[in-house]
């Protein structure tokens, strides 16, 4: 498992890199070559924009803390974004414990070659990527130091044929490390980061670091999602809080970051995702997937980013 390449074709040839042709603004900061670039950094830069300028909006859903259910958002905000009538692409970064195709049904796919890259793993109006479709073995682990793992992330942008997409939604791994920090030098621009926490305050003051990395590295908090914000009960419907409620509204309040809204625990998410079923796709009358979709909302109206020049 050397490199990307090799996992995914067995041995076949690795996709071209072309010049950036994807538009013809002279502006475009991939027409230059940058002060002491050589022509190998140039190209995989041209390449790498070449891709990126296809997409619309890039957005990371990241979380200062494992086990608040960010991989569950991500997908079903990756869903919504689609029933909304988008193209979308979903980006699993999560090196290490890759859960997006479980979650989508999508376990035993496989990545294959096409003439222009990588092929995404393609689900309705859904593309979708992720290391688990290169594991031989699901059981297999990923013993990876930092560089490998950017390496990889840079060929998922690269070298995956994602076309053209309304929003791409990477689903990046719990913390503030090299995954998260690799999308954020490769990406330019990036339209920002949606946070996940859950309600009480040992999660938030975690999660809080997320704001602060996104401060650091010049990337805007679109907004915080507050998971698990109390029991639907799934024959009435009425939310009981079990956790402590609305630490993630008020850690938005006071680090001045918008609150998108809070998602309660509803059995019904839970039992989606064992069963590879998207749940706002797969229960959209229930009041939680109503709740996804308002969460959903502003990412619908996000202004177009300018690109680099």
């Amino acid at each position: 498992m050397e490199n990307l390449e090799r996992n995914a074709a067995s041995g076949t040839a690795r996709p071209k890199t072309g010049s950036c042709d994807s538009c013809k603004d002279s502006s475009c900061s991939a027409t230059k070559r940058q002060q002491d670039e050589n022509e190998q950094d140039f190209k995989e830069r041209q390449a790498l924009q070449s891709r990126l300028c296809r997409i619309g909006h890039k957005i990371m859903v990241m979380s200062g803390k494992g086990g608040v259910g960010k991989s569950t958002v991500a997908v079903n905000l990756a869903m919504a974004l689609m029933l909304a009538g988008k193209t979308v692409g979903l980006l699993d970064v999560d090196i290490h414990g890759p859960s997006v195709p479980t979650m989508l049904g999508l376990e035993g796919a496989s990545i294959e070659n096409g003439p222009d890259g990588l092929l995404p793993v393609e689900l309705g109006n859904l593309k979708v990527m992720s290391m688990g479709f290169l594991l031989r073995n699901p059981d297999d682990a990923v013993i990876w130091r930092g560089p490998v793992k950017g390496g990889v992330i840079k060929q998922f942008l690269k070298d995956v044929a994602w076309g053209d997409l309304d929003y791409l939604i990477i689903d990046a791994p719990p913390g503030t490390g090299d995954e998260p920090l690799s999308i954020c030098q490769l990406i330019n621009p990036i339209d920002g980061a949606v946070i996940v926490t859950t309600p009480q305050r040992v999660a938030a003051m975690d999660v809080r670091k997320s704001i602060t990395f996104c401060a650091q590295v010049g990337m805007k908090v679109l907004g915080v999602v507050e998971n698990m914000s109390g029991f639907a009960c799934p024959k009435c419907g009425e939310v009981t809080h079990i956790l402590r409620s609305g630490g993630g509204r008020l850690m938005a309040e006071d680090m001045g970051v918008p609150f998108f809204g809070s998602i309660p625990i509803d059995p019904m998410v839970a039992e989606a995702g064992d069963l590879g079923q998207a749940f706002v796709l797969h229960h959209s009358a229930s009041p939680t997937a109503g709740i996804m979709r308002a969460v959903v909302a502003p990412l619908l109206d996000l202004p177009a980013v300018s690109q680099p020049v």
